[in-house]
């Protein structure tokens, strides 16, 4: 039991930054801060980690901790009272909460800027490989899982249903999990299902290994209709070799993981952080998957909500932002 003890407790102290550069320097200011990010076993968390070892080790004076939560729409409520001064929340969320709508829907939250987007999580539009659904435009009286009640992603299914004139009367919607979507689409009890995730996602690689999978496309006409109504949306290509039997490509839209951070937290501290972030860029690759995919110019696309001071001073120092 003592060991296992310990190996927690050495878990957090890497995930905090506490082995990350030993001692601070003497007479530098200490600023602590709370990074919220998601459940334990998904992306947000481990990364949340990665990022906040990294402030810690080459910022002088920073803690910056990872503290797991339901993800996106409980992190900007964390941000917005005061209990977190950093999250990682998708893109799309952040401009429902500045407005109110969808999951916060008669709720604004307007307490917190972007920082910057991370990487893409990619909207994958999944149906049985033998499926004579060729489109979306194919979904009217089909039983398609949508994601769960009140989540980002059925918030997605709906705006994209919509780029192409329907709506969840028009199919048969079930709203399950990603895993139950798989299982149901393998037995035959929904025709397509919804993912808002990273790629490739453990859900469909499961699926497309045991029975086959295809990827639906975005019609181009739809596509753009979507993207010009909804400014978070970015266009991305998920390769045929991402998962087993695809025989195309998929051209659809992506969301993006996303830095927040309180409003009023000093210009200097945040552009520390978001100097830092891209400064280590390889650093954080390394330390995680998705570090990969973090890019100066990647990194002010799909912003809605506006940047903090400091983040946008390092973006307009770097040309990202003219």
């Amino acid at each position: 039991m003592k060991k296992i003890v310990t190996a927690v407790l050495l878990t957090a102290l890497v995930l905090t930054g506490a082995f990350a550069g030993g001692q601070k320097d003497a007479g530098v200011e200490k600023v602590n801060l709370i990074i919220a990010t998601g459940g334990t076993s998904g992306t947000y968390y481990p990364f949340g980690g990665a990022m906040a070892q990294i402030w810690n080790t080459h910022i002088p004076g920073m803690n910056v901790t990872a503290q797991a939560t339901g993800a996106s729409k409980e992190n900007i409520r964390l941000v917005g009272k005061g209990e977190a001064e950093l999250a990682i929340v998708q893109n799309d969320v952040m401009d429902y909460a500045m407005k109110g709508i969808e999951l916060f829907n008669g709720e604004k939250v307007e307490t917190f800027s972007t920082v910057a987007t991370l990487y893409p999580e990619i909207v994958q539009i999944v149906v049985a490989k033998d499926s004579n659904i060729k489109s979306v435009a194919d979904f009217r009286g089909r039983s398609v899982s949508v994601g769960d009640a009140g989540s980002g992603v059925e918030a997605n299914a709906k705006q994209i249903l919509e780029a192409y004139g329907l709506g969840f009367n028009d199919i048969a919607a079930k709203r399950l999990s990603f895993k139950e979507s798989a299982a149901a689409l393998k037995d035959k009890q929904i025709e397509a299902f919804f993912v808002t995730a990273g790629s490739p996602n453990p859900a469909i690689q499961e699926i497309a290994t045991i029975g086959g999978i295809r990827l639906l496309s975005l019609d181009p006409a739809e596509k753009a209709k979507l993207m010009d109504r909804y400014k978070f949306y970015t266009a991305i290509t998920i390769k045929k070799e991402t998962y087993n039997g695809m025989t195309e490509d998929a051209q659809t839209v992506a969301v993006k993981a996303t830095l927040i951070v309180k409003k009023g937290l000093a210009d200097k501290v945040v552009y520390d952080l978001t100097k830092t972030l891209f400064d280590q860029q390889a650093a954080l690759a390394q330390a995680h998957s998705k570090g990969k995919e973090l890019t100066l110019q990647g990194g002010v696309q799909g912003v809605s909500v506006p940047f903090h001071p400091g983040a946008e001073k390092y973006f307009r120092e770097k040309g990202a932002i003219k």
